[in-house]
């Protein structure tokens, strides 16, 4: 792979130990051990993803995915925690955060979703030097334009993160068809880990937030009870 990826993290020994194991990909790897210049190297465009830990000197990992988010920096995110808690789980995710692994964690996971975060890059990387398909999506007030990733709602502009706009491209893709949680993991993350399923979840819901007039009652992103999720055929 010929990507460059970001570690921040402050504890020396692991930063190198996830250098070293992300080597053994074919990565470059950066290693920052403080959150203030985390940020700013993870914002200067240098980077195809970035490792990030939660507890840093300076601003912590929520801070740093919340800034980057808010300034559409779309590289992927796997965050770091000793936290064991669902609810700091779903705080990274819910700030923008891509993925998270609970320290400690083995290293062919560490690999398994690095290779998985970076996979979805080479499928949006155009194959030839030609201009994109120029499909548009148009259900009620909701366009998608697949050129140049453009989503509206009732003429205004949606800003979604990277992995959101993935996951709406595929269910309208696919107007009506369920799928279950199991099956946007393998389609959208390219990954198929048990007990994965509530990244799924809080990404419906983030994305439910940006295009849903009334989040609670969707009319687009649809609940299967017992099966999982479709995009509205109506």
């Amino acid at each position: 792979m010929d990507r460059t990826v970001l570690v921040v993290e402050d504890q020396r020994d692991i930063a190198d130990l996830i250098a070293l194991h992300l080597r053994d990909l074919g990565l470059r790897v950066d290693c920052v051990g403080d959150g203030d210049n985390g940020f700013e190297a993870a914002r200067s465009g240098r980077y195809d993803m970035a490792v990030l830990d939660v507890m840093l000197p300076g601003r912590d990992g929520f801070d740093i995915v919340r800034s980057l988010r808010m300034e559409r920096v779309d590289i992927p995110i796997l965050m770091l925690t000793a936290r064991s808690t669902e609810i700091d789980r779903v705080l990274g995710l819910e700030l923008g955060a891509d993925d998270y692994l609970t320290k400690p964690f083995s290293i062919p996971e560490l690999q398994a979703r690095v290779k998985a975060a970076l996979r979805r890059l080479d499928r949006q990387a155009p194959a030839a030097p030609f201009p994109p398909p120029s499909e548009k999506i148009q259900i009620g007030g909701l366009s998608m334009d697949c050129a140049s990733r453009d989503v509206r709602l009732n003429g205004h502009p949606v800003s979604l993160t990277t992995k959101e706009y993935d996951l709406l491209l595929y269910l309208a893709r696919n107007k009506g068809r369920v799928f279950t949680r199991a099956q946007l993991l393998d389609a959208v993350w390219s990954t198929s880990f048990e007990g994965y399923e509530h990244n799924v979840n809080t990404h419906i819901n983030r994305l439910r937030a940006k295009i849903e007039v009334d989040p609670a009652n969707p009319r687009y992103v649809l609940t299967v009870r017992g099966v999982g999720y479709r995009f509205t055929d109506d």
